[in-house]
């Protein structure tokens, strides 16, 4: 079978190689010299204005070549594969004009990179497919099944030149107007605002952008003076070279556009564009390949004054960066040259390796910042490098663009909480938008959120490529093994340390091996990408995931296809239970109070449990990557004797890691654990856990806000929702341990052995910040809140231990006093907006709090935090738990 496969591949390349000389292009492999086997024959006739192709493998229809000038209407059949050789013009300029009409399912394609499909002025392409048809413009490696997600550059692209005006056009002689299209496709511009140049709806333009002349790549898709009367809907170009899509001047408009992994700016204007855009998804490789802006923009490179000047609407878009870290780096917007611009409704997002996410460069565009010629309102910039300050030729700050964001209207510089691209259900983006369509311009729909997505609906199914899980993969990626399949679909195994980043790509189920180690430490950095809907799981308890310091885990997933990391009995469909396999060690270098000498922090070497490897150092901001929509089920192991993993154990890590959705359940030992360092996380769920749902120690200084403790509704073994120290040899090491956690629901249970299901106890020196707490369960459930150690009731006593807007709904409250007189319960009582009840009825409705204590505003403690109008983790209005959280029906 491999060599079989080989010598298909080979033949492949043969021809690739021929075609890319200007030879014909020759493939049909897959049969035998008998022509049995293989792709069956096409039945289908070329039309007279095109010539019989060669058959490609694993391609089922006539092969039908077009070149030259198409100079009368013409129809490009689904039933046929379609080849362009050379440049295929439609129509001459402004003469000879013809229309192009492509159906719903076409493919076109290119042999090489000098097959190109232009539009010539006064001529029309009327591409109309459907969402489950689109019509797909790609490359003959895409036809043979040969391009991936690095492919680029494998043919031209698509270019529509038009009659609508350009800033380079004589405004005194608009008609006349001749300006050459880059790429040699021809002449555009002119005096029509309302040019037609057909129609593109649900089309894909896939790994093109070749370099036609020396340093001229075609983008994507060209929009060349292209006027309004040309409707643009559901568009994509995937893996171009050079810019996704761009506009040379004109006036035409855009709906549901999608530009993935484009190697340089993925929407890019210049010459006087005034065209609108609505609903824009913009994502560079998540592999960190070569990627440029999200938006790069110009008015004319020649003259910043030009006009018209270029200013564009454009609402709704969500930019999503990579780490990419070359000549041009993976970026947000950039402003300059003058452009003008209104933009609404944006999220420019990315990982901490991304560049600056908002720039105006130029004196005329600041300029236009400063007198409402640029407006960027109601949008979300949530970035480790959000802005780069503007300055002129002597380098004297002309524009400080953080301050100018602020001031406009609805905008935000913090946590946009996406799943993938798509904003969780407390995002701030749900809400947030600005209504364009009734305050600015009826053409734009009327939505009130910020971004491309409402959070429900996903436009990009169905008809996009390279953004949803495709079919089961045919090979295990690099850096994995394939084993004997224990789910009934592809299996790949992780061994050892793995010292090369990796892709685990959805489409397989992945086996660890024992200890997996990503990356050692502190010496070979490596980065372990997990697509959103894969699963990960241990045969055996000795199976266990750990991220080493200086190497990350980029695992993304979303709401609909979070990422699952869980027990082998549970993918096979077999009884489970918790400690069936390990868990997930993350370990950084951010401090630890049993770091042995605290002035010389990055010598610190502390080993984490479980025989994980080393973890500490000097670093707050350390990064070990992100993890979204993740699910942890049935792990805690004991890997050494009284030493069970947790869920997830945070060793030293830092705040620079990124932390939202995730889920421990069913685990042996506590959910989470934070052993020093400053992670922080939003919407955690801990469900079932045999010990501590969550637990810290040793210095943990970072932030919490909406976590969701629920003990098992069978009344199985359960501790408590906080148990927290500072230190347990050393009580009062520094630095102490003081997180701060706001809006958090812990739910107990009847378990009464050694170790009750109880609230929080705070001791052994911790101190904290505890906001918008609602701490319940039924009438056997041990005490709610406990202060435990001097050192920690002195942190009460002197006010630096706060628990503030809170209720407690429990048979026994508290219990103890802080020493001094005081009862636990005064104390907890004297705080601000602090309050006992009933029960659990008179507090919760299930998961959903119906409590009415006012919350405290965290957002003057820290931007981290969100504004919420309901204390504990979650009201039934905003259920962010809803699809991809297990264990809470019960």
């Amino acid at each position: 079978m491999a060599l079989r496969k080989l010598l298909k591949l080979s033949a492949i390349a043969s021809a690739l190689a021929l075609a890319g000389c200007g030879g014909d292009l020759v493939v049909n492999a897959g049969g035998d010299d008998n022509g049995n086997g293989g792709t069956p024959p096409p039945t289908a006739d070329c039309p007279a204005f095109a010539t019989e192709g060669s058959s490609l493998a694993g391609v089922d229809k006539t092969v039908c070549e077009i070149s030259g000038t198409i100079t009368s209407d013409t129809r490009l059949t689904a039933d046929i594969a379609w080849s362009l050789s050379g440049k295929v013009t439609v129509g001459n300029d402004n003469a000879d004009s013809a229309t192009l009409t492509i159906e719903p399912g076409t493919y076109v394609f290119g042999k090489s990179g000098a097959d190109y499909l232009v539009v010539a002025r006064g001529s029309k392409i009327q591409a109309v497919g459907t969402v489950n048809a689109p019509i797909v413009m790609t490359s003959v490696n895409d036809m043979l099944g040969l391009s991936d997600e690095e492919s680029t550059a494998e043919w031209g692209g698509l270019v529509l030149l038009g009659n609508a005006p350009s800033n380079k056009c004589d405004q005194a002689a608009l008609e006349s107007c001749e300006i050459q299209a880059e790429g040699e496709a021809g002449p555009y511009g002119g005096a029509d605002e309302d040019d037609d140049s057909g129609a593109l709806k649900y089309v894909q333009v896939r790994y093109a952008g070749f370099e036609v002349i020396p340093d001229n790549e075609l983008n994507g898709i060209t929009f060349a003076g292209v006027g309004r009367g040309t409707e643009v809907e559901y568009i994509q170009v995937h893996n171009n070279l050079d810019d996704g899509v761009e506009f040379f001047g004109g006036t035409v408009d855009a709906k549901y556009v999608v530009l993935t992994g484009n190697r340089d700016d993925s929407l890019d204007w210049a010459d006087g564009w005034s065209g609108r855009m609505q609903h824009v998804l913009v994502r560079h490789n998540p592999n960190d390949t070569k990627a440029n802006r999200g938006i790069e923009a110009d008015n004319q490179s020649g003259n910043f004054t030009a006009e018209p000047v270029s200013k564009p609407r454009i609402a709704n878009m969500t930019i999503i960066g990579n780490n990419f870290d070359g000549e041009d780096d993976s970026e947000g917007v950039l402003l300059r040259a003058g452009t003008a611009g209104e933009l609404y409704n944006f999220i420019i997002t990315g990982p901490a390796g991304m560049g600056e996410c908002f720039e105006i460069n130029s004196d005329e565009s600041v300029t236009n910042a400063g007198n409402g010629e640029i407006i960027f309102r109601n949008s979300i910039i949530d970035c480790a490098e959000p802005f780069k300050n503007s300055v002129d030729d002597n380098d004297v700050e002309t524009l400080d663009a953080d301050a100018w964001f602020r001031d406009q209207p609805g905008n935000i510089v913090g946590d946009a909480l996406l799943g993938g691209y798509v904003p969780a259900p407390n995002s701030p983006a749900l809400g947030g938008g600005y209504n364009v369509a009734n305050n600015v311009d009826a053409w734009f729909d009327n939505v009130d959120y910020i971004g491309a997505f409402d959070g429900t609906e996903d436009w990009t199914v169905g008809w996009t490529v390279g953004i949803h899980p495709e079919d089961d993969l045919a090979a295990c990626p690099a850096g994995t093994n394939e084993v004997n399949s224990l789910t009934g679909r592809l299996n790949c195994q992780l061994t050892g340390d793995i010292t090369t980043n990796i892709t685990l790509a959805a489409g397989a189920d992945y086996v660890l091996d024992g200890r997996v180690r990503i990356g050692v430490d502190n010496t070979t950095a490596a980065t372990l990408t997990v697509q959103p809907g894969v699963t990960i799981f241990g045969k055996s308890g000795a199976d266990f995931l750990v991220v080493t310091r200086g190497s990350k885990i980029e695992a993304n997933g979303t709401a609909t296809n979070p990422i699952v990391m869980t027990s082998v009995q549970d993918v096979i469909g077999s009884p489970t239970a918790a400690g069936q396999w390990g868990g997930l060690v993350l370990l950084g270098k951010a401090p630890s109070t049993k770091c042995a000498d605290q002035a010389d922090l990055d010598s610190c070497l502390v080993e984490a449990e479980g025989n994980a490897g080393p973890y500490g150092g000097g670093d707050w901001e350390d990064n070990s990557g992100t993890l979204n929509y993740v699910v942890v089920k049935h792990a805690g192991f004991e890997v050494i004797p009284d030493n069970e993993l947790n869920g997830i154990t945070f060793a030293g890590v830092g705040s620079g890691t990124q932390c939202s959705n995730i889920q421990v359940h069913q685990n042996v030992d506590d959910g989470i654990e934070m052993f020093g360092g400053a992670v922080n996380c939003k919407n955690v769920v801990l469900t079932s856990n045999g010990d501590d749902s969550v637990d810290w120690a040793d210095g943990y200084r970072g932030k919490l806000q909406f976590v969701l403790v629920k003990h098992g509704a069978d009344d199985s073994k359960s501790n408590r929702g906080i148990e927290a120290d500072n230190q347990s040899n050393n009580l009062t090491a520094t630095p102490v341990s003081n997180p701060t956690i706001a809006n958090m629901t812990i739910i107990g249970n009847n378990f009464d052995g050694e170790d009750d299901s109880e609230g929080v106890i705070l001791r052994a020196g911790t101190n904290a910040k505890l906001h918008n707490f609602v701490i319940t369960g039924p009438a056997g459930m041990g005490e709610c809140l406990e202060l435990d150690s001097t050192e920690t009731k002195a942190f009460a006593i002197d006010g630096s231990l706060e628990m503030t807007n809170s209720v407690l709904a429990c048979n026994e409250p508290t219990v103890g006093d802080l020493g001094n007189g005081t009862t636990t319960e005064q104390w907890f009582l004297a705080q601000d907006g602090n309050s006992l009840a009933a029960n659990q009825a008179a507090v919760l409705d299930g998961i959903f709090t119906i409590d009415t204590t006012a919350p405290k505003d965290m957002t003057a403690v820290d931007d981290f935090f969100e504004a919420v109008d309901f204390i504990g983790a979650v009201d039934a209005a905003n259920d962010w738990t809803a699809g991809w959280a297990v264990g809470l029906d019960d």
